[in-house]
């Protein structure tokens, strides 16, 4: 294969940082290869990415030492329009890069500010391929958070690059949108021979999909490998806060337990994952499902009736909800899942005032939000927004957590501040804008800011989205603790381990309506429903189906479990 992308003794130093982000880095990328770059949050892995197409260090200035060649091109010799020509990128904070008001015009823009004659012609293609062709009259304000990442990334195929480079493609993604996604990467890799670098955090999607898989740790390439070695090593991951494969760790768990004698290396797809089982098949281990409680609970948020349009300058205005109705109990956990644009964001608006009806009523602690200001609704019912940096207004952490207090004159605000500073261990962040952090500080920060008000219900948009094990578990450990502080919380995601692992009541959300509400066990039996919706459960699930179709694991664990409830029973 020929080599791509040529990197020597590459060390780079951000402006005022003590130490390099990237330190004596080399690297080759062959042309066709399926590259996923891993590692923990700020171990330099969108720096090092963001060399490949000259953005460092043309754009983002500091001390930069070292080769990086892309296409035989050196990048400090090359102009960014030269070089994004050949080197095609999402990035994480893939909004910065939507530039036009309708999807059609923001898709072919790039196509268009290189004078190509068929700019139309390749931004339809490339809408098509991501599923959003259908869309290409709207406003880029109209499209869900997900859709606009879909649609930066038809913006960077439109121009056909030798290289895509995506930093956490599938991070707002639902579940079938991801899929999707990786898909598309798939024919651009196999039918088009062009090379896909992903920083990815989902090694199940890795494990699918990419060809090599390169691990960084502290700014360093600790090792290149294919990506059935690479990700079998569970204890070198972990270490470096990575999730390893569900059906890995089940292996791993199994096989020192004596219970699978399969050798080899352990498998990471479901695929693999019944050959390496193949023992345990026709035996059962289904677990036992715990019986389901009726709730009787306090009604403390009720959606009555209510329809949500949004505002257009031309056509029909969109409806969003549709004689939507909804109880929220007091002290539940629930999810809301469904497909981007499904009406997840809005619904949480509602419960905090932010967003009124069109029709209907909305109820919080008895209070009709058409008749309270948002401002009123914030000391009972609070919302960390799917973007965390648009929770900070001020220059520092301190100041933000302390704001909402302060203005409303709270006694003591500066103790409940030391103490959310503590709580979401931000004591050494307390001078940094939020805004500058790092994705997993950025989401401690929010919740910090979020809470500071005792809030009773709390509402938390894609809480674990960017984020790496040792982050996520954090976050996870910070839910728990709050549960003396929140009486109920709403989570919306697309994260199906954090749906299992979490939530006791599960609402599935389409087009606006309803689908399914109840626990996990009966929404991820209903084949149906997912189908429809797209929902995607845990590997770990369908590794267990394949097994014994009567099998309900929805953890590793209760995998585990299941195995040693089949041996004896």
């Amino acid at each position: 294969m020929d080599r791509l992308i040529k990197i020597e003794n590459l060390t780079f130093t951000y402006p005022g940082a003590e130490a390099p982000i990237l330190k004596n880095i080399s690297l080759e990328v062959e042309k066709g290869d399926f590259l996923a770059i891993i590692g923990s949050n700020g171990c330099g892995k969108s720096t090092l990415c963001k060399t490949f197409n000259g953005v460092i260090p043309h754009f983002i200035v500091g001390d930069f030492e070292g080769t990086v060649e892309v296409a035989g091109l050196n990048t400090l010799n090359e102009e960014i329009g030269q070089l994004s020509q050949n080197v095609g990128y999402v990035y994480q904070d893939f909004e910065n890069q939507i530039v036009r008001p309708t999807v059609l015009d923001d898709a072919s823009f790039a196509c268009l500010n290189y004078a190509m004659e068929d700019y139309e012609l390749r931004a339809r293609r490339a809408l098509k391929l991501i599923g959003l062709d259908e869309k290409e009259q709207d406003y880029v304000w109209q499209l869900s958070g997900g859709q606009k990442h879909l649609l930066a990334l038809a913006s960077v195929m439109a121009l056909q690059p030798e290289v895509i480079v995506l930093d956490e493609p599938i991070a707002q993604l639902d579940p079938k949108h991801a899929q999707q996604t990786y898909e598309v990467l798939k024919y651009l890799n196999q039918v088009h021979n062009k090379t896909i670098i992903v920083i990815e955090h989902h090694t199940e999607f890795i494990a699918e999909y990419c060809q090599n898989v390169m691990m960084m740790n502290k700014g360093e390439v600790v090792w290149k490998l294919p990506t059935r070695e690479a990700l079998t090593r569970v204890e070198e991951l972990e270490a470096c806060d990575i999730f390893p494969p569900q059906i890995t760790l089940a292996a791993k768990k199994l096989r020192e337990e004596g219970l699978v004698t399969s050798s080899g290396l352990l498998p990471t797809t479901v695929e693999e994952g019944n050959d390496f089982f193949e023992q345990l098949k026709g035996k059962s281990f289904s677990n036992q499902v715990e019986e389901i409680k009726e709730d009787k609970g306090e009604t403390i948020i009720s959606l009555q009736n209510v329809s949500v349009d949004y505002r257009a300058i031309k056509g029909e205005k969109p409806r969003i909800l549709s004689q939507f109705s909804l109880d929220i109990k007091r002290g539940e956990k629930i999810a809301l899942i469904g497909s981007n644009g499904a009406g997840k964001s809005t619904l949480m608006k509602l419960m905090t005032g932010l967003l009124k009806p069109t029709e209907g009523e909305v109820f919080v602690y008895g209070q009709s939000t058409k008749k309270t200001t948002p401002e009123a609704l914030f000391q009972k019912v609070s919302l960390v927004y799917q973007n965390p940096e648009e929770m900070f207004i001020k220059d520092s952490i301190e100041q933000d957590i302390a704001y909402s207090m302060k203005v409303r004159k709270i006694p003591a605000y500066e103790e409940r501040t030391e103490e959310l500073m503590r709580l979401f261990n931000l004591n050494e962040l307390r001078e940094r804008d939020g805004r500058l952090l790092s994705g997993g500080q950025m989401r401690r920060a929010s919740l910090a800011v979020g809470i500071a008000l005792n809030p009773s219900v709390l509402l938390l948009d894609e809480p674990t989205a960017n984020l790496d094990i040792a982050t996520r578990k954090e976050i996870m450990r910070t839910l728990e603790r709050l549960k003396d502080v929140v009486e109920t919380a709403i989570i919306a995601t697309h994260d199906m381990q954090l749906v299992s692992e979490w939530a006791d009541r599960i609402i599935v959300l389409s087009r606006g309506q309803i689908m399914m509400d109840g626990p996990r066990e009966e929404v991820f039996e209903n084949s149906y429903i997912c189908n429809k919706v797209g929902i995607v459960p845990p590997e770990i699930y369908r590794m267990g189906k394949e097994l014994d179709p009567k099998a309900s694991c929805f953890t590793v664990e209760e995998f585990v479990k299941g195995v040693n409830y089949g041996q004896v029973s």
